[in-house]
């Protein structure tokens, strides 16, 4: 289609809103795999925004491009799980067997290759992503099947059907994943019993947000409630960007009516009529099946103008797509990308539950809470006392990933050790665990013992599990690299010092690194975690500061025994020029003397 008529297609049938910016753009590059000049022209028209802005917003996402990227976009996930499966030997086999260099469209503009951060498939990888749709369970079969398949041009829609499987994976239920929420039952209660009653049974049940900070869920909702506005908003956040949690996928795929329940409750609650999912772009394959539940409920009175027949109970929801951006899952930063914006982190207070979407009261909860909320507004606080601790009610959903026999979804109550864990899953001989993905802790064999729970170990849902046989040093690289390409840029400390963290973390892999640079790292990591603008500064240090302390033998097994090194070795440097000028005098060589 015409590129002129294609962007007044999309535009038109939602007003042309600015706010829907990354909506469009989105669109577009799943169109023509790149978001080209004259469609930033055509856009900045149709919205009145300036062509500067949409080209910030287009270079911020990594899912954004301004160049072709091809009829296939193939990108294979760079979790360090996915990299303990083999993925690095299958990118490399596939970029040989295609002619392709990483990175780099192939010159007859076929096919790109590439690497994306964690795509949320660590319990089916080695994954990848094939123009947005995800791809389990790769081996050099399917890798030699799939470049065959480009290499003939075979549509998407043509490929078999198995290799877009992806599993749920479920290992171990409990009071959320085994109660049974009907359709709309929820819905009954809060009407039935009313929004003050309700939300009471939120706070005696000490629901706390389920995706890592543990805000208290009822407090939250209060505030909103009573926060003056024209209009309030609900928003369900589903950009589970942190590597090695796949709880939300899960739940969006087979729990999705009782997640949308919770949120229906919830603007009950606080008076909102406007929803928001918000789905990450490697989950776009959810999307379709999200919008079929939607309009399911619709149909049967649960979205929409006087739900259930109550009069002024009026809310809908609408799916926003992500476009690639890890920082998103911090909340003012996801209310920024709502709102069509690059996603950088607004400063706090105030805060969204006074002033957040359209600097309107805005709830922003988790997935898995708003699951939580539907459950405790059918079976009441008791239900939710039940089990867990003191400080932590309830049960929490874990993702668990790496060296264990049973990778998958594993719910418990609150203040499990980690132990039991391990052996839940088949973990043996096993070293060290990264909870709560690379911006959680590291923890050995020693601390097992403790328990899962906001007193002791808190996560938002993220285990890998590391065997003896792994180099711990690979996972904190792995994670530096992430950081490094997901800081938003906008504050110093962290742009450049998880740049910093990632160049000297690499020294120390070469072996070129000494006391010296390790001394760097701490000075470093405590600067970003003392004036970093959000969360994301503040926890990229973490792994690195856990690893240096708690497993110092991995670094000091690399050390020179220098004072220092620098990490670039110019005389190396230049033996190009000596290989091609036939020299290898002195002379031809730096700090030599001739």
């Amino acid at each position: 289609m015409d590129i002129d008529k294609f962007i007044s297609s999309i535009t038109a049938s939602t007003g042309n809103h600015p706010d829907r910016l990354l909506q469009y753009l989105n669109e577009i590059q799943y169109q023509y795999s790149y978001i080209s000049q004259p469609a930033i022209q055509l856009l900045a028209d149709k919205l009145s925004l300036s062509e500067a802005h949409i080209r910030g917003v287009v270079g911020f996402y990594s899912f954004l491009h301004d160049k072709p990227r091809g009829s296939y976009d193939i990108l294979f996930s760079n979790n360090i799980t996915d990299q303990m499966a083999g993925n690095r030997e299958l990118l490399d086999s596939l970029c040989n067997k295609l002619n392709v260099t990483p990175g780099i469209p192939r010159r007859d503009g076929r096919v790109t290759v590439d690497t994306t951060s964690c795509t949320g498939m660590c319990d089916q990888g080695p994954a990848m992503l094939v123009n947005g749709w995800a791809v389990t369970r790769l081996d050099e079969n399917r890798i030699d099947a799939i470049a065959k398949l480009v290499e003939s041009q075979t549509a998407i829609e043509q490929w078999p059907a198995e290799y877009f499987q992806v599993k749920d994976n479920i290992q171990r239920q409990d009071i959320l994943l085994l109660s049974k929420v009907e359709n709309g039952s929820a819905l009954k209660s809060l009407i039935e019993h009313g929004a003050e009653t309700v939300l009471q049974q939120i706070e005696l049940s000490d629901l706390r947000g389920r995706g890592g900070a543990g805000f208290k869920t009822g407090m939250k909702w209060r505030f909103c409630k009573h926060a003056e506005a024209e209009q309030r908003f609900v928003v369900c956040n589903a950009d589970e960007g942190e590597p090695g949690t796949f709880k939300d996928r899960v739940l969006l795929n087979s729990y999705a009516d009782r997640v949308f329940e919770g949120m229906t409750v919830c603007a009950g609650i606080v008076g909102a009529t406007q929803g928001f999912l918000y789905l990450r772009a490697e989950y776009r394959y959810l999307r379709k099946p999200l919008e079929e539940v939607l309009q399911k409920r619709r149909d049967a009175g649960l979205l929409g103008d006087n739900i259930l027949d109550k009069n002024g109970f009026n809310f809908d929801i609408e799916i926003h797509m992500g476009a690639g951006a890890y920082i998103c899952g911090e909340e003012t930063s996801l209310i920024e990308s709502l709102e069509g914006k690059r996603g950088i982190p607004r400063k706090r207070p105030p805060f969204p539950v006074t002033h957040g979407y359209q600097n309107q009261p805005t709830v922003v909860n988790n997935v898995e809470t708003f699951m939580a909320a539907a459950q405790i507004t059918l079976h009441g606080s008791e239900c939710f006392q039940c089990c867990g601790t003191e400080f932590s009610t309830g049960t929490k959903l874990l993702s668990i990933s790496g060296d264990c026999e049973r990778p998958g979804i594993y719910e418990y109550p609150f203040g499990v050790s980690i132990q039991q864990i391990l052996e839940d899953c088949g973990a043996n001989d096993t070293q060290a665990i990264q909870l709560s993905g690379a911006a959680g802790s590291t923890i050995p064999a020693d601390d097992f013992g403790h328990a899962v729970s906001f007193e002791d170990l808190a996560t938002g849902g993220s285990f890998m599990v590391f065997n003896k046989q792994r180099d711990l040093l690979d996972m904190v690289r792995n994670f530096s690299h992430f950081f490094a390409h997901e800081s938003c840029g906008f504050c110093t400390p962290c742009r450049v010092g998880c740049s910093l963290m990632q160049d000297l973390l690499d020294k120390v892999d070469s072996g070129h690194a000494s006391e010296y640079d390790l001394e760097e790292i701490r000075k470093i990591a405590q600067l970003m975690q003392a004036t970093s603008h959000c969360g994301l500064g503040t926890s990229a240090p973490i792994s690195v500061l856990d690893t240096l302390k708690k497993f110092p033998h991995i670094y000091q097994q690399r050390l020179k025994h220098s004072s220092y090194e620098p990490a670039f070795d110019l005389d190396a440097a230049l033996q190009d020029a000596r290989d091609i000028t036939g020299r290898n005098d002195a002379g031809a060589h730096i700090g030599t003397e001739s």
